[in-house]
């Protein structure tokens, strides 16, 4: 909700809240079921009525906002175990929509890792072989798009093939290889035992 000026000790300025700044535009809440019951109550008021104070403020502040909520949870289950608002709930469901999990659209997959190749390989053609798409399309990816992406992300740094071989995603999934296939390069297992930043300086440096 922002703040004004001296609300607190390092309050030096006025700050615009979220809800101000997306002002005539859309406002994405992310895990709305995680918010304490205090912050639902506050969310709620706004969301009635387009108005609020800033923190140490008694202007009230106009908005017109459209909102986007999206949670991983059962919000009426959450409801029933009072741990959600279920007024909240009734203003917030107005279009519901719901997303499957990856395990449910395993067509999505490929595509999804894909593009985030490409997103991460900053200009360079890479991509994956079939086989390794194969294999990504096998798990059932309980993180959903953040699990694959992070996948996609340590396969990208930690192998310098320009073709992704379902070698290499076997060997980060640890899932078994067909019979008579050659393991992951020697390189990958050098760069498995470094950490995460150690490891993208050395492949970045070739």
């Amino acid at each position: 909700f922002g703040h004004e000026k001296g609300s607190f000790t390092d309050a030096v300025a006025r700050r615009k809240g979220k809800f101000e700044t997306a002002h005539t535009g859309t406002l994405f809440l992310d895990e709305i079921a995680d918010m304490s019951l205090s912050a639902q109550a506050k969310v709620l008021r706004v969301v009635q009525e387009m108005r609020f104070e800033r923190l140490g403020g008694e202007q009230s502040v106009e908005v017109d906002v459209r909102i986007i909520a999206a949670t991983n949870k059962d919000l009426r289950q959450e409801i029933q175990a009072g741990r959600f608002r279920e007024d909240l709930f009734f203003r917030l469901n107005v279009i519901p929509l719901h997303i499957p999990p990856l395990r449910e659209r395993k067509e999505d997959i490929g595509p999804l890792a894909e593009r985030f190749l490409e997103r991460l390989s900053a200009g360079r053609p890479r991509r994956l072989s079939s086989e390794a798409l194969a294999l990504l399309a096998g798990q059932d990816w309980p993180g959903n798009v953040r699990e694959l992406k992070n996948f996609v992300e340590r396969v990208s740094v930690m192998s310098d093939e320009t073709i992704i071989s379902g070698e290499t995603v076997a060997h980060f999934l640890n899932a078994p290889l067909d019979e008579g296939r050659s393991p992951a390069p020697d390189r990958l297992d050098e760069l498995n035992a470094l950490r995460l930043t150690d490891a993208r300086t050395a492949f970045e440096r070739g």
